[in-house]
């Protein structure tokens, strides 16, 4: 097995502009005009409702205080038509802002997707090191994170931001225009105020929340491997120990969340003064030139609907600013994902795996998960068409080793293997794997139906086919005697299955597969010995048409095997047929007589 690698790393330091320009594609796409089309609607829309939240309502207002000011009851029917406008304008842009989020949803959603699908596709073409040395709860997470971040990120960005800036830059005209540059210095440093103060404040609260990211994630990684482990927390009794694990990560997450929203208080606080402080600044400096007859009532008015119009946005720049910023924080860590290179990758223009005969070789394979230690050093295995080859040892010899290889999970540090004279190192991975069919020793089913798991093993395989791998597993019969027949649901990982039942679905997933190469890797160790004859005589009957390889540890299922290696420290230190080996009185027929001698205390006991 590959060395234990750590789980958990360095948060991901990708800048934000990177990680927002690597994302526009997917916003932009080549291929969808339809979406490009949705884009420029949406900010038609925009447009159009910062216009008349700016220039119709504000003024609207404004002109009916000053005719009510002025005492003209006469022009009652121009005060209603203002308060009209005034009401209208509102609607109207409650009715864009509207019409811009429902032009604009799709394309989000399309976005996320694209990116998604992309990180999904990557992480199942990622070597099989990167997955050992993952938690798969933190992975999900991550890309959960960083998947649900782009809907929110993209609004504030497109309608939020953008949108403010536009309607202070209009604003800041009204009022150099109306009344003078002292109100727009004036309003010019108290935003600069405002957003400074809101990144000081948010920068400081974005190092508590990536820290209470850390801590969340940690939890959910200890929760899911704790319950996809939970038969082995109830042979050792360690429930309360699993509860208490979990307890103390969720513990540590929820100091980080309090310090988190606290601080969000202050944020408020400190936002708070500063926009009520100008916009008492504003009015009063409108009041005193009301005092002096430069301004009317209206234009106090004005200026207050303006500035309070502004502040909405901005009150939100600060939860803006934190959502952009973890937004392109979450991001940056599934960009991370994507740059993850593959360890095992095809050549340019590798070509497909030629399978004529199913001649398999191990020609002088040296390998080792860490380089300093060798799991097998200078392997020779040759495996002629339509033969098979057991191969037996300690654990930790290397035997499972050999399969991962032949599957190229991992590239050999020397030598080589070859299926047909083809160097497996320089075709097609797929062409590769479509080859080669497996019976793992621990079986894992997928949550869903028996005769979905089953037919897994070829995509589009009918009914009939499915039944008749089954059959070919000795399953049929199980199977029949359910309720719901192939619909019967397997629970996670197959786990409302007994042991020999997952297996016989797995050589049935594998006999669908109908490959030409066939690697058994202990396929009948956790079955009844009734059961295992079935399996074999099934194996052997489908091994007669196949290059078979067989990982065993009871040599009595191999006794059959046109080749046997034995596997010692990664070497081959004998090689033979069983009678050649049993004869040779080596360490192949010490390990025999060790399991026949355990066999026979196994049955005095029982018969005891």
């Amino acid at each position: 097995m590959p060395p234990d690698a750590p789980t958990t790393g360095p948060a991901p330091r990708e800048a934000g502009l990177a990680a927002l320009r690597r994302f526009l594609p997917y916003l932009w796409p080549a291929d969808a005009p339809g979406l490009k089309l949705r884009i420029v609607a949406a900010f038609v829309c925009v447009l159009l409702s910062k216009l008349v939240q700016v220039y119709g309502a504000p003024f609207a207002l404004q002109g009916a205080v000053d005719r009510m000011a002025a005492g003209s009851r006469g022009e009652i029917g121009l005060v209603l038509a203002l308060v009209a406008g005034y009401a209208a304008a509102r609607f109207g842009t409650t009715l864009f802002d509207n019409l811009r989020n429902a032009v604009f949803e799709w394309v989000g959603q399309d976005a996320g997707r694209r990116l998604a699908a992309h990180v999904f596709r990557h992480l199942h073409a990622l070597s099989l090191r990167f997955h050992l040395s993952r938690r798969t709860g933190a992975v999900t997470k991550i890309v959960e994170r960083g998947t649900k971040s782009i809907d929110t990120m993209l609004y504030f960005l497109l309608f939020n931001i953008g949108p403010t800036l536009l309607e202070l830059v209009l604003v800041l005209q009204i009022f150099g225009s109306r009344f003078g540059s002292w109100l727009v210095m004036t309003t010019i440093a108290m935003v600069i105020a405002y957003i400074a103060f809101t990144r000081i404040v948010t920068d400081w609260r974005n190092a508590l929340r990536v820290k209470m990211n850390d801590l969340d994630t940690r939890s959910v990684a200890h929760a899911v491997d704790s319950l996809l482990n939970f038969e082995t927390v109830k042979y050792f009794n360690a429930e309360a120990r699993e509860a208490e694990r979990y307890d103390r990560a969720i513990t540590a997450y929820a100091r980080a969340a309090t310090r988190n929203e606290t601080s969000l208080a202050w944020l408020n606080i400190g936002q708070s003064l500063i926009t009520n402080a100008m916009l008492a600044i504003g009015m009063a400096m409108v009041a005193w030139g009301w005092a002096k007859g430069r301004f009317t009532p209206g234009d106090a008015v004005l200026v207050s609907t303006l500035l309070s119009q502004l502040f909405r946005p901005l009150d939100l720049l600060g939860m803006v600013y934190r959502t952009v910023r973890q937004g392109l924080i979450d991001m940056a860590a599934m960009f991370a994902l994507i740059d993850t290179e593959a360890e095992v990758v095809d050549r340019p223009g590798a070509p497909p795996l030629h399978v004529a005969a199913g001649h398999v070789r191990f020609e002088n394979v040296r390998f080792g998960y860490e380089p300093e230690r060798l799991i097998l050093d200078g392997v020779d295995l040759d495996v002629p068409a339509g033969t098979s080859l057991a191969i037996v040892g300690a654990s930790g010899a290397g035997k499972s080793t050999i399969a991962r290889l032949l599957f190229r999970f991992y590239d050999p540090q020397g030598g080589r293997i070859t299926i047909d004279g083809q160097d497996i190192a320089q075709v097609d991975q797929a062409s590769l794997r479509a080859a080669i069919g497996i019976v793992p020793q621990d079986t894992v089913l997928f949550n869903d139906t028996i005769g979905y798991n089953i037919a897994y093993g070829r995509d589009g395989a009918d009914a009939a086919a499915i039944q008749a791998a089954a059959a070919g597993a000795a399953i049929d019969g199980f199977i029949a005697s359910l309720p719901a027949g192939m619909d019967t649901e397997v629970g996670e990982r197959g786990l409302k299955l007994s042991g020999g039942e997952k297996q016989r679905v797995a050589i049935a997933r594998t006999l669908l597969k109908n490959p030409p190469i066939l690697v058994l890797d202990e396929a009948t160790s956790a079955l009844d010995s009734r059961t295992e004859a079935e399996i074999l005589e099934t194996l052997n009957r489908v091994a007669q048409r196949r290059t078979t390889i067989s990982i065993a540890h009871r040599l009595s299922t191999i006794t059959q095997a046109d080749q046997i290696v034995v596997l010692d420290a990664g070497r081959v230190i004998e090689r033979g047929s069983h009678a050649t080996l049993m004869a040779a009185g080596g360490r192949y027929a010490e390990l025999w007589a060790r399991q026949a001698a355990e066999a026979e205390k196994g049955e005095a006991r029982a018969a005891a």
